[in-house]
C-alpha cells in the first residue's frame, strides 16, 4: 500500500510543467511549484487528523480505505474536470489540496500498520523505506514515459492505483492496539508528542530527508530539462538514479540500525547530505550529475529507516498513529520547503544558487540537530519508554 501511494504520487513529477500547462496554467516553474505545494500543504494540515482519529478509534483499515478512495477521486477529478468545467488554475489547486488531504490518510496509516507489526523496528521501517523508495524509483521513469503518451495519463494511472490500495487494505488484518477509556480518546492520542518531546529529534531529520525529495521533484526536474535539454522520459531516469539506491538500500540499512543503533546511521548520513545535493548542481555533464544523484540516494537510504525506526522506538503502542503522523507532518513540511525555497531561489537567482541554498539548509538543520540528538541520547530515551 505504501508503495502504490508513492508510485501514484511520483508519476506526476517528471513532466509536471507539462501537466500544469494541460490543466490551465500559463507559466511553468511557479505554477509547478504551487501545484506541488498544494498537495503537501494539505499533507501538513491533515496528517495529524488521520493519525489522531486512528489512535482514538483503534482502527487503521477503514480509514486507509476511505483515504485511498478519496485520493482516487481526487486524481480522477484533476484529470477530467479542468477541461470539462473550464476551471481556473486556482480551482485546480483547490482540487489538488483535497486530493492531498485524503491521500495522506492512506499513506501515513499504511506506514503506521508497519509500526504495529512485531520484530525489529529498523527492519520494519526498512520495509517501509524500501516501499517508499521503490514507489518513487518506478514512478519517476514510468511517469516520464506516460507523459510521452498524454500529459494527463499519469493522473489516470494514479487514480487507478489508489483504488487498488483501497481494495488491498480491505483484505489486511487490522493490528492497531485497542484504546483504553481512562482518558478522552482524542486527547490521549494527541498527547503522544507533547509527552515525548524527544520525538522532535527524528522529526527534524525527517524534515531534512523530505526536503531533498521536494527540491528534486521541482527544481531537479526543471533543471535537468533546461540545463541538459532532457525530455520527460530522460528526466524520469535521472530522478530514478536517486530513488533506486534510496529504495534498494533501505532494508539492509534498516537491519543495520537494529544492530548498531540509530545514532551512527543518522549522524553519518546527515553530515554528508547537504554536500551531496550541492554536488548535483555543480556537475558539468549528465553522467557526473547522475553519479551525484546516486550518492544522494545512498546517503538518504542510510538515514531514512533509522530515523523512522526511532519514531517507532519512542512512540507508545497506543500513540503510533499520531507519532507517525507527526513524522509525516514534518516530512511534508520538508518537502514543501524544498519546493517553495528551491523554486523561489531558482526563479530569482538561478539553478546553481538554488542547489547551494538547498545544500546549506540541509547542512544547517543537520548541525543544529546533531548536538541535541547526542545530548538527549534518544536511544536511552527509547529504552526508558519500554521499547
Amino acid at each position: 500500500m505504501v508503495w502504490a501511494v508513492l508510485l501514484a504520487q511520483v508519476l506526476l513529477y517528471p513532466g509536471v510543467p507539462d501537466l500544469v500547462s494541460a490543466v490551465g496554467a500559463t507559466t511553468t516553474l511557479d505554477a509547478s511549484m504551487w501545484f506541488l505545494a498544494a498537495e503537501f500543504g494539505a499533507f501538513v494540515v491533515f496528517a495529524g487528523v488521520w493519525g489522531a482519529v486512528s489512535d482514538a478509534t483503534g482502527r487503521r483499515v477503514p480509514l486507509i480505505v476511505a483515504g485511498a478512495l478519496g485520493g482516487a477521486v481526487g486524481y480522477a477529478a484533476l484529470a477530467l474536470l479542468p477541461a470539462a468545467l473550464s476551471l481556473s488554475f486556482g480551482e485546480v489547486l483547490a482540487l489538488r489540496a483535497v486530493q492531498g488531504a485524503t491521500t495522506i490518510g492512506a499513506f501515513s496509516l499504511s506506514m503506521t500498520m508497519l509500526m504495529d507489526l512485531e520484530g525489529g523496528h529498523g527492519k520494519n521501517m526498512g520495509a517501509a523505506g524500501i516501499a517508499i523508495g521503490l514507489g518513487t524509483a518506478v514512478g519517476a521513469p514510468l511517469g516520464g514515459q506516460l507523459y510521452g503518451v498524454d500529459p494527463l495519463a499519469p493522473l489516470s494511472l494514479a487514480s487507478a492505483l489508489l483504488v487498488c490500495v483501497a481494495l488491498v487494505a480491505a483484505l489486511v488484518a487490522d493490528r492497531a492496539p485497542e484504546r483504553g477509556g481512562e482518558r478522552g480518546r482524542i486527547a490521549a492520542a494527541l498527547a503522544t508528542v507533547s509527552e515525548r518531546s524527544v520525538l522532535t529529534i527524528p522529526y527534524a531529520f525527517g524534515f531534512i530527508d523530505r526536503f531533498t525529495a521536494g527540491f528534486f521533484a521541482l527544481v531537479g526536474t526543471v533543471y535537468f530539462r533546461e540545463a541538459f535539454g532532457l525530455d520527460a522520459a530522460a528526466t524520469g531516469v535521472m530522478l530514478g538514479l536517486f530513488f533506486a539506491p534510496f529504495a534498494l538500500l533501505q532494508y539492509p540499512f534498516g537491519v543495520l540500525s537494529d544492530r548498531v543503533g540509530r545514532t551512527t546511521p543518522i549522524v553519518a548520513g546527515s553530515a554528508l547530505y547537504g554536500l551531496a545535493v550541492v554536488a548535483v548542481g555543480l556537475a558539468p555533464t549528465v553522467p557526473t550529475a547522475g553519479v551525484a544523484m546516486v550518492g544522494v540516494g545512498v546517503i538518504g537510504a542510510l538515514m531514512a529507516p533509522a530515523t523512522m525506526a526511532l519514531v517507532t522506538d519512542i512512540a507508545s503502542d497506543s500513540g503510533r498513529g499520531t507519532a507517525m503522523a507527526g513524522f509525516n507532518v514534518f516530512g511534508s513540511l520538508g518537502f514543501l520547503a524544498g519546493i517553495l525555497v528551491g523554486g523561489t531561489v531558482a526563479d530569482q537567482f538561478g539553478f546553481l544558487a538554488a542547489f547551494l541554498v538547498a545544500g546549506a539548509m540541509e547542512t544547517a538543520v543537520a548541525f543544529v540537530s546533531i548536538p541535541a540528538f547526542l545530548r538527549v541520547d534518544v536511544e536511552r530515551e527509547a529504552s526508558a519508554f519500554g521499547r
